[in-house]
């Protein structure tokens, strides 16, 4: 049982804008109660201008937390120190206080790749891979892709400017290409696409990739997770017989990589798996994590 919160209570936060719909307070704070940690983990909606002064705030007091759309760039421009996945992809997702300095990193990352072993049984190595955005959670992917051994990685993005931004991050490698419209992939085939958008947040967003595009794919991994389970591009790609999986496992796995930076301590996997199962389905059937990325 988590203790009562006192003056010496450790508190860590989400920051972004929305936050409402998270599921990262549930979860953590499952951990928390089941490990009887003094800390107590809240959802903060804040703007581009007060992201700074609050990561900051909170990790000088001795807590931490994760940060979600829209603010993991200026997350990574906020902290001391930066880990190499963040170092890599200029995205902070993860905020803690480390030997007298605020650290940032990504564990989208862990996340990623945990959600691409449940939905495909296997890693992406000699796979071909669609990524759809350019934004913290696109560079995230591609990061995991391109360390993974993804044969082919093709990044989709409407600016075709900031497509390009991201492939020169990663020394646009061979294996790494950018086009601005689904017309411009052609008949190609792809073992997996990847909505790393924010598109899914709403019901009435517009579908991240067209089900109907004369690109093939053989399963699809939104980074967006629903509280059913099935956010729309998901239902979509299982009506037309495409295995597919929303964001909860990698929501889940990420949190548990970042509680290990906050706690240095295994996290409760089973505890906080439990938790998430009554809001957002069964995770052990395939959902994966949220709001493009941690949320």
């Amino acid at each position: 049982m988590t203790p009562a919160p006192t003056s010496a209570t450790r508190l860590f936060a989400l920051l972004g804008d929305p936050v409402s719909h998270s599921l990262s307070p549930v979860f953590q704070n499952a951990a928390l109660r089941t490990l009887g940690l003094d800390g107590v983990y809240v959802a903060l909606r804040c703007a581009h201008g007060d992201l700074p002064g609050l990561l900051r705030g909170i990790a000088l007091a001795g807590g931490g937390g994760n940060v979600t759309v829209p603010h993991k760039e200026v997350a990574a421009a906020s902290v001391d120190r930066l880990g190499a996945a963040a170092e890599a992809t200029g995205a902070v997702n993860c905020f803690w206080m480390q030997g007298g300095e605020v650290w940032g990193d990504n564990t989208d990352v862990d996340g990623l790749r945990a959600a691409i072993r449940v939905l495909l049984g296997r890693t992406v190595a000699g796979g071909r891979v669609l990524v759809a955005g350019a934004g913290g959670a696109a560079r995230a992917a591609v990061y995991v892709l391109l360390h993974s051994g993804a044969e082919r990685v093709v990044v989709l993005n409407r600016t075709a400017e900031r497509a390009r931004d991201l492939s020169a991050r990663f020394g646009a490698p061979r294996r790494l290409d950018v086009v601005d419209s689904v017309e411009a992939l052609g008949t190609e085939s792809f073992d997996l696409a990847i909505n790393a958008t924010s598109l899914g947040l709403r019901e009435d967003d517009p579908l991240p990739f067209p089900v109907d595009a004369a690109v093939r794919v053989e399963a699809a991994l939104d980074l967006v997770y629903a509280r059913g389970g099935e956010t729309p591009w998901v239902r979509a790609m299982r009506h037309a017989g495409i295995p597919a999986a929303d964001g909860t496992e990698m929501l889940l796995h990420q949190g548990a990589a970042a509680f290990r930076r906050w706690w240095d301590r295994e996290p409760p996997i089973k505890a906080m798996r439990a938790a998430l199962k009554p809001n957002a389905g069964d995770a052990d059937g395939g959902g994966a994590h949220g709001g493009a990325s941690t949320g």
